[in-house]
């Protein structure tokens, strides 16, 4: 398929590339900071809270979030990138630190939606701006960059929250994180200096939207395995990120601390991973590999080496509990930045936008069931064992939809 990349000095590229990633880290701290406060005895106790209420306000923010995924897709693809990406940064940062001020369920439940509804854009518009100024061979990096700023964002704001809590309380945390985040935006406005929205595109990305339509997408085999893949990788992320705290302390009986390092451990592990696998891709397909069958291949070992997570879940050893939980979700990083590179590998870039929001849709519909799921199982059996085969299952789902049904041969199909 033809490619269309935006020239732009290495040093520069990368700097944004990075600075997308740490908006992605404050995004996720800004998003996995309500479940530290979830398994405050105190905190439960002033909103009355059982177990399904906590996997209802966990899921609040991803039903906006994931709702205007494709609406949020289509705003880069007619506007660009620079100045919707702003807007959206700012009202989210200003959204999480008024959760610090509410005073009742309805309040905390407001603020988790419109908190999805500033973050809506990062994703979209992030791999958007990959797509444009990044070659095939440099997207495996550039992507796993990126994502590593969402495994960070939970491995470091989960300890961060935890220890402004303790320093201070919960509402003063929520201030704390949201108006601290607002620094990103001058980074933002000093090195993206230019933005192209589609339509001013050269003829060649006009030619692609004309030929590839969202609709042909979606009639595709490999466009609906990636659709359930991205459920399924990230129902194992966002059933760590809401519940991997509460089940840490209540299963396992780690402290607030020793909770909050251990989670930081296993998001760090998923970053690191995913990156060197992003890059790994890249050289494979730099020495004449097929960009396909390459990220599908990272894709599948990083789902094998996620559903692991059960054998930890059984063990009645602590240690062996742990490793399993950091192993699981640190080797799922195998897929990380592939599965997201498989998708720009396959779309023109004036339908980049669109389509993202329709993974992302998925993905984050993931957010919404898992949470929900999660807590119903949990109090309905007494115990963290029917959620984690749950977990299972999904990833299973996940290892069929990227070894069946998304084959090289269907991937090139999607665009003739």
């Amino acid at each position: 398929m033809p490619s269309s990349v935006t020239p732009i000095a290495p040093s520069r590229k990368w700097s944004i590339i990075c600075l997308l990633a740490l908006g992605m880290v404050i995004a996720y701290v800004d998003r996995a900071n309500l479940s530290v406060v979830l398994a405050l005895r105190d905190f439960k106790t002033l909103f009355h809270l059982s177990d399904v209420d906590r996997g209802l306000l966990n899921s609040a923010f991803f039903w906006s979030y994931a709702v205007l995924q494709i609406p949020a897709g289509w705003v880069v693809d007619r506007y660009g990138v620079k100045i919707p990406y702003a807007i959206c940064f700012l009202f989210w940062s200003l959204t999480s630190a008024a959760t610090g001020l509410v005073q009742g369920m309805g309040q905390l439940n407001s603020a988790r939606l419109l908190l999805g509804v500033g973050e809506s854009i990062s994703t979209v518009a992030s791999l958007r701006w990959i797509r444009c100024h990044c070659s095939e061979n440099q997207r495996g990096l550039a992507t796993g960059i990126l994502f590593s700023g969402t495994k960070f964002g939970a491995s470091a704001g989960v300890p961060i929250a935890a220890f402004l809590v303790s320093r201070f309380d919960w509402r003063t945390m929520f201030i704390i994180l949201g108006l601290g985040g607002l620094v990103w935006l001058v980074g933002w406005f000093l090195l993206v200096k230019e933005d192209v929205a589609a339509p001013k595109r050269v003829s060649a990305a006009k030619a692609e939207i004309s030929s590839v339509t969202l609709g042909q997408m979606m009639k595709t085999p490999a466009m609906w395995g990636i659709i359930f893949g991205t459920f399924s990788y990230n129902y194992f992320i966002y059933f760590c990120l809401t519940w991997l705290p509460a089940y840490l302390v209540e299963s396992r009986h780690l402290s607030l601390t020793s909770m909050g390092i251990y989670t930081m451990f296993s998001f760090a592990g998923m970053a690191v991973i995913g990156i060197a696998a992003g890059w790994a891709a890249d050289r494979f397909i730099s020495r004449g590999f097929e960009a396909i069958s390459t990220r599908r291949m990272f894709t599948l070992l990083g789902f094998v080496a996620a559903s692991t997570e059960i054998i930890g879940a059984l063990s009645q050893s602590q240690s062996v509990s742990l490793f399993f939980a950091l192993f699981s979700l640190s080797g799922l990083g195998l897929a990380t930045a592939n599965y997201w590179a498989l998708t720009q590998t396959i779309v023109p870039e004036g339908l980049i936008g669109r389509v993202v929001g329709v993974q992302n849709f998925s993905s984050n519909f993931s957010g919404i069931v898992a949470p929900i799921l999660t807590g119903w199982l949990k109090q309905t059996t007494g115990s963290y064992h029917a959620p984690m085969f749950a977990v299972l299952g999904v990833l299973l789902l996940g290892l069929f939809s990227y070894g069946v049904l998304v084959r090289p041969s269907s991937m090139k199909a999607a665009v003739g």
